[in-house]
């Protein structure tokens, strides 16, 4: 899962927004460092990228990558299911536009902000101000953000090549976004995760 997903999930938790956000910020443990929520919200996300990561529908949506791109099709998964699920967000949420939802997660989410880390604090601005979460419904914005991602981290370069596996398997990847999500949200709800 990636930003938005953490967040929506979050919410249906009734989890810390910044602890969901933050977690690949922290490395070790996060107890006595963050408020209890925080803390909560933390480990609520590492819980949910080991759960998800062993979904046999991830696990086929892995299988539909190149080769040469299998290795990162995890990171680009997660961009994939943030896509899905900004694409249909009134499916999955529809209480509330995802405009609305992102205006509430940046408020909810800047209230912490001064606490954490400085590169957690300068991608929150982007995130916010470049709108990121809304633009991910959009398909073509994938291949600049994996394109963005493979630059800022050489080992991750053939996340580059991944936008061709998105669109060659666009339909397939959906389908089995549509079996697994409504899944994790049930378990959020229930505080499963």
């Amino acid at each position: 899962m990636n930003f938005l997903a953490h967040l929506h999930l979050a919410q249906l938790a009734n989890s810390s927004l910044t602890g969901n956000l933050l977690a690949d910020f922290v490395r070790g443990d996060p107890d006595g460092r963050w408020s209890d929520a925080i803390v909560a919200g933390i480990q609520m996300h590492r819980r949910l990228d080991s759960l998800s990561d062993h979904l046999p529908e991830v696990r086929e949506a892995k299988q539909r990558f190149t080769p040469e791109t299998r290795r990162v099709a995890p990171i680009a998964l997660d961009v994939i299911w943030d896509h899905f699920l900004a694409r249909d967000w009134s499916n999955f949420h529809p209480r509330q536009t995802l405009a609305e939802f992102c205006a509430m997660a940046e408020q909810t989410i800047a209230r912490d902000l001064a606490q954490t880390p400085d590169n957690f604090q300068h991608l929150n601005r982007l995130i916010w101000q470049q709108r990121w979460l809304e633009r991910y419904a959009e398909a073509e914005s994938l291949d600049n953000v994996l394109r963005q991602m493979a630059q800022r981290r050489p080992r991750l370069i053939m996340l580059a090549d991944c936008y061709q596996d998105f669109v060659t398997n666009y339909r397939e990847l959906e389908t089995l976004f549509y079996h697994f999500y409504p899944r994790l949200m049930a378990w959020a709800t229930e505080k499963q995760l």
